[in-house]
């Protein structure tokens, strides 16, 4: 696993991951049985997006946790998992809401979960290591 800093909350991170891989899949389901007669295409679509980057984040998020030590920097991988959590609840957290309350401003929020999406990836690239 990814050093020091993921090994000191590896239950944590492993609790997180499972909970958002079951709310990206409930919520897929939901939109797609429950929502899909009461949204507009537009809302639908913006659903859906939420979903695949909250579920496609919960899988990163899985994989840098278990990152190998001799693969990537500790303390790198940790801030990179801290940013697709935060991602995923900024990110897709804002989408759904503002779906679900249909209040626009929310969207507002949005933005700021793709940069820490982008900010989790390019730590990622950062915290590669050189074979040795």
């Amino acid at each position: 696993m990814c050093g020091f800093f993921i090994a000191m909350n590896k239950v944590f991170w492993l609790r997180f991951v499972a909970l958002n891989g079951v709310l990206s899949v409930v919520l897929g389901a939901f939109a797609a049985h429950g929502l899909e007669d009461q949204l507009s295409d537009r809302y639908m679509a913006t659903f859906r997006t939420a979903v695949l980057y909250h579920f496609l984040h919960t899988l990163a998020l899985l994989a840098v946790i278990n990152l190998p030590d001799q693969l990537a920097k500790a303390s790198l991988c940790h801030w990179a998992a801290v940013s697709f959590a935060a991602g995923i609840v900024l990110f897709s957290g804002s989408l759904y809401l503002l779906v679900l309350t249909n209040t626009p401003t929310l969207g507002m929020v949005t933005p700021i979960g793709g940069l820490a999406f982008i900010a989790g990836w390019g730590l990622l690239f950062f915290a590669a290591r050189r074979s040795q």
